[in-house]
């Protein structure tokens, strides 16, 4: 699943850990050693891929098949109606989480050479984390370039945008972490932190980016101080994985978002109002985050579910918000949960309890694109100028 920022990033999958010393993916490979984006220390080393999950991951690519195809429709169509019950529809989930990633699926690059992540003492401000970060970067660059991998270094290059990229976080290692920030987050009252879903990398990175790049722009059209954050600050999950149907990746990932969430507020503006923007499998991962009284909104968008039953179990006094756009094939995505396997109830349903938001015609990869009703709608949201829409009653 992906897009351009969360919206810009991929698509839906999970696994598992705890914070600190993650556990073992059982098909996407080690998950590496957990750590703070933002907090002291380093951002914790990205874990890689295994080598059959890089496999798969390429294979579903060149399938070229999505469930969004006349193909996939109908394969859909043949399942769920030969009635095989809850088991057949989690089968289902199978197919269809593989079939679904295609358009954003990624090799990982696990031996990418790359220097340690630079590791700030606590209260290191936003300008040296930014520096510190960026000479990190074109190290990562120098070094794989160095080593023959040359579209990695391309795309590290990229990312620093002639030296004036903004890194709260950089990580090299692996597939990679990434924590940017666009807009003066110092003087920000309005802070986004957007989240992607499944096999988002540093490969892949480029998706990500220009969604935040577009939500920014938006914002700053209504009111200038305003900031997003990009938070590639976990290991996503592979998309093509027995990960991509589980909650055990959000849990780890929330882990880190958390401790994330809370720095972020001592860096930005005096009093700002902070909303969290979760796409896709990012929406679990939000799901999982215990926020408190933190965040003002969470937007759940382009959601496969969330592993929770409702708004209320959520650990959040955040408003929470859903939507996904009539173009979005993840409404294809059975809404089932069952062993443990398939991510739940649909956040959009009224009986989840999330307000509704206006998507538009948004396909899984669109909601931030330049023009579309899903983009003011989630400007709207980040602004508190959304009409007032009343979450419904559960």
């Amino acid at each position: 699943m992906a897009t351009g920022a969360a919206g810009g990033a991929a698509g839906y999958g999970g696994t598992a850990g705890t914070a600190g010393t993650a556990g073992t993916a059982s098909t996407a490979g080690t998950a590496g050693t957990a750590g703070s984006a933002i907090a002291p220390g380093t951002v914790g080393t990205p874990g890689t891929a295994s080598t059959s999950s890089e496999a798969a991951t390429a294979a579903a690519g060149a399938a070229e098949a999505p469930a969004h195809s006349a193909g996939g429709r109908r394969l859909l169509g043949r399942w769920a109606g030969s009635g095989g019950g809850r088991l057949r529809r989690t089968l289902l989930a199978s197919v269809v989480a593989a079939a679904v990633v295609v358009p954003v699926s990624a090799a990982a690059s696990p031996h990418v050479p790359a220097p340690e992540a630079a590791a700030f003492a606590e209260g290191a401000d936003a300008p040296t984390r930014y520096a510190a970060n960026l000479a990190g970067l074109a190290e990562a660059a120098r070094m794989a370039q160095e080593a023959g991998r040359t579209g990695r270094a391309a795309k590290l290059r990229a990312m620093e945008a002639g030296g004036t990229a903004r890194f709260l976080a950089f990580d090299g290692r692996g597939r990679g972490r990434a924590v940017e920030v666009f807009g003066d987050l110092g003087s920000a009252d309005r802070v986004t932190v957007l989240l992607p879903g499944s096999d988002t990398t540093l490969d892949t990175y480029a998706r990500f980016r220009a969604g935040a790049l577009s939500l920014q722009e938006r914002l700053r059209a209504g009111h200038p101080r305003s900031a997003v954050v990009a938070w590639l600050g976990y290991d996503t999950p592979g998309a093509v994985s027995t990960t991509v149907l589980t909650t055990g990746r959000a849990e780890q990932a929330a882990a880190e978002l958390g401790p994330f969430l809370t720095g972020l507020r001592d860096l930005a503006g005096p009093g700002a109002r902070l909303s969290l923007l979760c796409h896709s499998y990012g929406s679990v991962v939000c799901a999982r985050t215990d926020t408190g009284s933190a965040v003002a909104d969470m937007v759940l968008y382009g959601s496969p579910g969330t592993g929770s039953g409702s708004v209320r179990d959520l650990p959040t006094d955040a408003r929470v918000w859903a939507g996904r756009g009539s173009g979005d094939w993840i409404a294809e995505v059975p809404h089932v949960r069952f062993g443990g396997i398939g991510l739940g109830p649909d956040p959009v349903a009224p009986a989840f309890g999330a307000r509704p938001f206006a998507a538009g015609s948004a396909g899984h990869s669109d909601y931030l694109k330049p023009g579309t009703e899903s983009l003011d709608s989630l400007a709207a949201i980040v602004l508190g100028t959304a009409a007032a829409q009343e979450a419904p009653r559960v």
